[in-house]
């Protein structure tokens, strides 16, 4: 099949080619995001694939309806930027990768939490300087510390292990119980209840109309005062506003960002020559407790490499078979 890729990086070419290697694939590369503005760049293709921030709508939908593309293959698990109704409609299947390396995120969440409570990025800019001074500096033991984990799939799964192996009290919430968190000795409990009691909450839900700005205004006034919050999810699921009021309060003593809801017109790009635009974005850069990170938390060799393997088997299949591997529709993600 012809695929044109969209939102490319050297570094995803070389693990596509090396997946699609043998299987007959002609794979055209593009930087540019998947948008109505560029979706013409699609002209000649079988099929599209598309990552995180690409625009997957009704408009771009439609017109790639209208070259003969019957299947956009997302390299990524979530799929909030998929228009699934409009898909349906205009007869294109979607795939995504539902699994690459829970343990890629699942160890960033930890890098993030670590990095945060021994302020490990400001005590490296400090002895730079020649400033070795302790003062500032003060972290906590996470042994006995209670950390609430939103959302307990393959990735929040991990996230417990690691969180159990550091000794902490682990509290969870999600709509199906992971019965292997249950074993481990996991309590489940309300989204009120996991606020008001953690003193670390790391978010780990995919983002659906009822985890959008989950944590908002509202479930911030729950929060134990200085408690410690994670985004390694979608950018969405946080009103950041809020959290900005929040931070100011003094109720989020520390937040660990891997996602933002306005990142597509920031991450993984070079934008170090550019002003930034973004208020809110600059606003909690002043903040010296918040710590972020470009939407690498999925950054591995192990989990491009899965990733490039399930997306061209997921393409594979489609051509072979004409269903994919990993279909994502409207009446699949009902349970």
């Amino acid at each position: 099949m012809q695929i044109a890729v969209f939102s490319t990086k050297p570094y995803d070419r070389r693990f596509l080619d090396a997946a699609s290697a043998g299987t007959g694939h002609r794979l055209t590369y593009f930087e540019a995001r998947l948008s109505r503005e560029t979706c013409d760049l699609a002209a000649g293709a079988d099929a599209v694939c598309a990552f995180v921030n690409d625009e997957v709508t009704a408009d771009v939908l439609e017109n790639l309806a209208s070259k003969g593309i019957k299947l956009v293959a997302l390299r990524s698990a979530g799929f909030n930027n998929v228009d699934l109704t409009a898909a349906k409609r205009f007869g294109i299947t979607i795939a995504r990768v539902p699994a690459y390396s829970p343990h890629a995120v699942a160890e960033h969440t930890l890098a993030l939490i670590l990095a945060l409570n021994r302020k490990t990025h400001r005590a490296y800019n400090r002895i730079r300087e020649g400033n070795f001074a302790l003062e500032g500096l003060l972290g906590f033991d996470l042994a006995g510390k209670t950390v609430g984990v939103v959302g307990t799939g393959k990735i929040g799964e991990v996230v417990c292990t690691i969180l159990a192996g550091f000794g902490c009290k682990v509290i969870a919430q999600d709509p199906y119980p992971n019965p292997a968190c249950v074993a481990m000795g996991v309590t489940y409990m309300s989204m009120d209840e996991l606020f008001s009691m953690s003193d670390i909450v790391t978010l780990h839900c995919p983002l659906t109309p009822e985890t959008r700005r989950l944590v908002n205004h509202d479930m911030i006034g729950r929060m134990k005062k200085g408690m410690m919050l994670i985004n390694t999810s979608r950018g969405a699921v946080i009103d950041t506003e809020a959290v900005v009021h929040g931070l100011k309060e003094g109720i989020i003593g520390y937040l660990g960002l891997d996602v933002y809801e306005e990142e597509s017109d920031l991450f993984f790009e070079d934008l170090s020559a550019r002003f930034i635009d973004d208020d809110l974005f600059a606003r909690l850069l002043t903040f010296p407790n918040v710590l972020i990170t470009g939407h690498q938390a999925f950054f591995t060799k192990e989990a491009l490499a899965s990733i490039a393997e399930t997306t061209i088997a997921n393409i594979t299949s489609f051509e072979q078979t004409g269903q994919t591997k990993h279909e994502v529709s409207i009446e699949k993600i009902v349970r």
